[in-house]
């Protein structure tokens, strides 16, 4: 499927869809936000790689920040932190550079490697876009950890790719049909910024006085 410019969603989004589809929906769809300690942080962190006016040439290494990308196969739009491109005779052509040079997106977290897959998946539909943008084939990407110091090369894999559509597809999805997810309490809750909008607690309670009915009136039927 090709999306119109139109219909472009935010390429950011889908790390926060493929985590909580909530609350990707409050803030993607009801237009809803609030800072805490981490939020800013990441702000901080992100102001010099999303500074586009800082180059860097190392070698055989030119470091391109803030690059505009998108995807018509996924209907997303965004900006790239890190774009390491590696003199290589395979790569691509840029424009006032001799040679040809291989992209390689260097994607800046805050925190440290998480459990699941949600920063992949994001710099998977990163690498997607700037294919896109260059007319050729990443093979890998790598995310770095602040915290922690940690840069991990990941492999852009086939299965990652079709999750990566996948995912872009429901998100379309959600947003034309303006579906917000329901509220589901998870132990990372408290450290989400929109916990106060979200009231997560107070849906699990909701759930289990529905629960506690059903219950109720299922123990009456069978006496």
């Amino acid at each position: 499927m090709v999306y119109s410019e139109n219909d472009y969603l935010m390429l950011s989004g889908i790390q926060h869809f493929q985590f909580c589809k909530r609350q990707w929906g409050l803030i993607h769809i009801e237009q809803q936000w609030a800072e805490n300690e981490a939020t800013t942080h990441g702000q901080i962190l992100h102001q010099k790689a999303d500074n586009p006016y800082i180059k860097e040439k190392r070698k055989d290494v030119i470091v391109s920040r803030a690059m505009h990308v998108s995807s018509k196969r996924l209907g997303l739009y965004g900006i790239l932190d890190v774009v390491e491109f590696y003199n290589d005779n395979n790569g691509v052509a840029l424009k006032g550079k001799n040679g040809k040079w291989r992209p390689c997106i260097v994607e800046y977290k805050r925190g440290k490697p998480k459990n699941d897959t949600r920063d992949i998946v994001q710099l998977v539909a990163q690498t997607i876009c700037l294919e896109e943008t260059f007319g050729c084939h990443i093979e890998t990407g790598c995310l770095y950890y602040h915290s922690v110091n940690q840069k991990k090369i990941i492999e852009i894999t086939e299965a990652l790719r079709k999750e990566v559509f996948e995912l872009a597809e429901q998100m379309h999805s959600y947003y034309d049909n303006k579906i917000i997810g329901k509220a589901e309490y998870f132990k990372n809750c408290p450290l989400c910024s929109l916990v106060d909008i979200c009231k997560p607690r107070l849906s699990k309670k909701t759930r289990n006085v529905d629960n506690y009915i059903r219950q109720s009136l299922m123990s009456e039927d069978s006496i």
